[in-house]
């Protein structure tokens, strides 16, 4: 009598391993989605973890993307126990069916999320890191990369596909469309041209600054000029914007400002890398670097200026 081939044991469990990455990936992008709404600050041993949540990048049709990664991790763990609920004794037929149908699902779930993991890293890479170093990654950004790759390969590995071909098409044109869609929506984000003040410049730029000067204010800002003090921002930043709104339209452009965000306007990101900056707004005064939004009674403390502190904002 013919022996029974025994089924492997990745083959028995690896709905149960898919299932467990789709869930601490639906944890950590819940935290990150709670920590974007909310407003706060995400538990990072770096710098790049804020800086990420606070770009655009970090945002999709006026969400955060990580809620977005919370509903896919949710899906994918449907996918990949849901048909476990289902007794193969009892209802073998629709056992069958749920089995089939939910690998291809989970084939193709996991194959988008790697591939959008993967540019999402090239973005961490090219923006971030490139200027702030190694202060620039996102620990998040990359265990949620990771949770994409062992979903993939748990799916690939997983199963005995009869139609190698099947996989290999689904494969593409799920990597097609998502690398598609995924430079659609960078593009959204990075427009090729901005004008400022009548001239052409390339790369996005700060948003308006909305708040008046008052003398005072243009005065700190000229004196921050004239003792070489400088601004590193990026366009995308708050804070950074923030700090503008605290001078005052016309002060804001009296001094220098120096954009790190690589597509952002006139970008300086060698500048700001030589520089070692590792936060947005940083001020450089009199050779020393003051990280985040400062008061105007700090600029003009660290500035040594001497003139009135009669500030309207």
């Amino acid at each position: 009598m013919a022996r029974r081939r025994s089924t492997p044991w990745l083959h028995r469990k690896s709905r149960y391993i898919i299932g467990a990455i789709a869930t601490v990936g639906a944890i950590n992008t819940a935290y990150l989605t709670t920590t974007k709404l909310l407003g706060g600050t995400a538990a990072c041993p770096t710098t790049g973890c804020e800086q990420v949540l606070s770009s655009p990048y970090a945002e999709f049709l006026g969400l955060p993307l990580a809620l977005f990664g919370f509903l896919a991790y949710v899906a994918m763990a449907a996918f990949a126990l849901g048909p476990l609920v289902v007794s193969a004794d009892r209802n073998k037929s629709l056992r069958t069916t749920l089995d089939n149908n939910t690998w291809l699902l989970l084939l193709a779930g996991s194959t988008a999320m790697l591939i959008f993991s993967l540019y999402l890293m090239y973005i961490m890479v090219s923006q971030f890191v490139s200027v702030f170093g190694a202060q620039g990654v996102c620990v998040f950004c990359i265990a949620s990369a990771l949770f994409a790759l062992g979903m993939f390969v748990f799916t690939l590995l997983g199963r005995d596909w009869d139609d190698i071909g099947q996989v290999l098409f689904i494969g593409i044109i799920v990597a097609m469309i998502t690398l598609i869609g995924s430079l659609a929506w960078t593009a959204s984000i990075a427009g090729p041209t901005a004008s400022t003040n009548g001239s052409t410049v390339s790369g996005n730029t700060v948003p308006p600054i909305t708040t008046p000067s008052g003398p005072s204010e243009v005065a700190l800002a000229e004196h921050l000029r004239d003792t070489g003090a400088v601004m590193y921002g990026a366009y995308w930043c708050p804070h950074c914007h923030d700090q503008k709104q605290l001078f005052g339209a016309e002060a804001a452009t009296a001094f220098p400002y120096v954009e790190c965000a690589a597509d952002g306007a006139n970008a300086q990101p060698a500048v700001c890398q030589a520089k070692g900056i590792q936060g947005y707004p940083t001020w450089e005064i009199n050779g020393e670097l003051y990280s985040g939004t400062q008061s105007l009674n700090q600029l003009a403390q660290a500035s040594g200026y001497q003139g009135s502190l009669g500030f309207r904002n």
